[in-house]
């Protein structure tokens, strides 16, 4: 199952994608599925039709990491 993040990388807008496995503090680029800017818009230094990319985690300020879909099933406190 895919893993939706933001990479944040040095002096550019950040960038949504899909990672299949939270990198390893050995690790020294990420494999992103879909790279995308967060409102959809391709990348325009990437070619069209390009669904991956290896990004060196060297350029990357941090990464978030969105809710998955288990997240949307946890049912927290409900004032009534």
């Amino acid at each position: 199952m895919a893993i939706e993040v933001i990479l944040h990388i040095h002096n550019q807008d950040p960038i949504l994608g899909e990672i299949d496995e939270m990198p390893h503090k050995e690790d020294q680029i990420i494999k992103v599925s879909n790279p995308r800017y967060r409102d959809g818009r391709e990348l325009h230094f990437l070619d069209h039709g390009v669904t991956t990319v290896l990004w060196p985690i060297a350029q990357l300020t941090f990464i978030e990491i969105l809710p998955g879909e288990e997240a949307e099933h946890i049912i927290s406190f409900v004032r009534e």
